[in-house]
């Protein structure tokens, strides 16, 4: 709704999609490209990390049942 308290027309909302849009900034190509392979390498380091987690509580849960 608009701030005056009545209904946009569709002509009115598509302008202001249009208006909003023009106001994106879009990333570059080199821009996207260092963000994903930022992205790929956290990916590695925290998977890495939790499967040492994962392997961690794995071994201390079959330690603590061997001893029953």
């Amino acid at each position: 709704m608009a701030q005056d308290g009545k209904k946009t027309s569709p002509g009115d909302f598509i302008n202001q999609v249009k208006s909003e849009t023009s106001k994106v900034v879009w990333p570059s190509r080199e821009e996207t490209i260092r963000t994903a392979i930022f992205v790929f390498i956290m990916m590695l380091i925290l998977s890495l990390f939790f499967l040492g987690v994962d392997s961690l509580f794995g071994a201390a849960v079959r330690w603590l049942l061997s001893l029953a």
